[in-house]
C-alpha cells in the first residue's frame, strides 16, 4: 500500500467570539451598491482585492475566474449603451405596479464608479484536469461566483463597494471586450467607495422585495 504523503505540522488560527461577531457584521453589511462617490481607489487596492477573491474555493482547483479590467472610455460606453437598451426592454417588461418602482431603481454605477470589473468563466482552462467538473460542467461558472462573493466581502472590510450589473447581453458585452469565446460572461462589477452604507438592501427599501426567513428555505427529508 501506498504511504500517504505526511503534511507538515501547521497551527490552524483561533477564532473567538470577537471575530465571529464582526464575521457576522460583515456578512449583514454586505450591499449590493448602486451610488458611488468618484474618488478614486487608493494605489494597489483593487489589485490587493483580486488577489484576496483568488483565495476562493474552486472545483477541482480550476480557478476559471478571469477579471477584465475595463479602463477604455469607448468601451466603457459601449457597455452603458448595452445596459441601458437592456434596461428599456426589462422595464417594458415588468406589471403595471412593479414598473414605476423598477423606474426609480439606479440598477447601475456605470456612471460614477472608478474602477469596472467584467468578469467571465474559462471554460476551456486545462487546470484542474477537468476533476469534479464532467457531470455538472456548470461548477466552473459556480466557482467564479464564489471568488466575486469572496472580492465583494474582501472589499466591504476596506470600505469599499461594490455593484453586480447583470442587466446585459453576454455575447454583446464578450465582443465589446474582445475576449475568447469559450469565455462565458458572468457579471459586470462596479467598484468604488458608496455614496452612503446601509444595512437593508435597497430593494428592500423600495418595496420591491423582501427576505424570506431561513426556516421557509430548509427542507428535511
Amino acid at each position: 500500500m501506498e504511504k500517504l504523503r505526511e503534511l507538515p505540522s501547521v497551527r490552524a488560527p483561533e477564532f473567538d467570539d470577537e471575530f465571529r461577531e464582526r464575521l457576522y457584521d460583515l456578512l449583514h453589511w454586505r450591499r449590493d451598491v448602486r451610488r458611488f462617490k468618484c474618488a478614486p481607489l487608493p494605489q494597489g487596492a483593487i489589485e490587493r482585492l483580486i488577489a484576496i477573491a483568488c483565495l476562493s474555493p474552486s472545483v477541482g482547483l480550476s480557478e476559471p475566474w478571469r477579471f477584465v479590467f475595463v479602463t477604455d472610455e469607448t468601451r466603457r460606453a459601449l457597455i452603458r449603451q448595452c445596459f441601458e437598451e437592456c434596461n428599456r426592454d426589462a422595464l417594458q417588461k415588468q406589471a403595471p405596479d412593479r414598473a414605476t418602482v423598477y423606474a426609480r431603481l439606479k440598477l447601475a454605477g456605470l456612471d460614477d464608479a472608478p474602477c469596472q470589473i467584467a468578469v467571465f468563466s474559462d471554460h476551456s482552462t486545462a487546470q484542474g484536469s477537468g476533476l469534479g467538473r464532467q457531470t455538472m460542467p456548470e461548477t466552473l461558472d459556480y466557482s467564479v461566483v464564489n471568488a466575486v462573493h469572496t472580492l465583494w466581502l474582501a472589499a466591504r472590510a476596506e470600505g469599499i463597494g461594490l455593484g453586480w450589473v447583470s442587466i446585459l447581453d453576454p455575447k454583446r458585452i464578450a465582443e465589446i471586450l474582445d475576449v475568447p469565446t469559450d469565455w462565458t460572461f458572468i457579471g459586470h462589477l462596479c467598484i468604488g467607495y458608496p455614496e452612503q452604507a446601509d444595512d437593508t438592501p435597497a430593494l428592500q427599501r423600495e418595496g420591491w422585495e423582501q427576505r424570506r426567513p431561513p426556516t421557509s428555505v430548509v427542507i428535511y427529508r
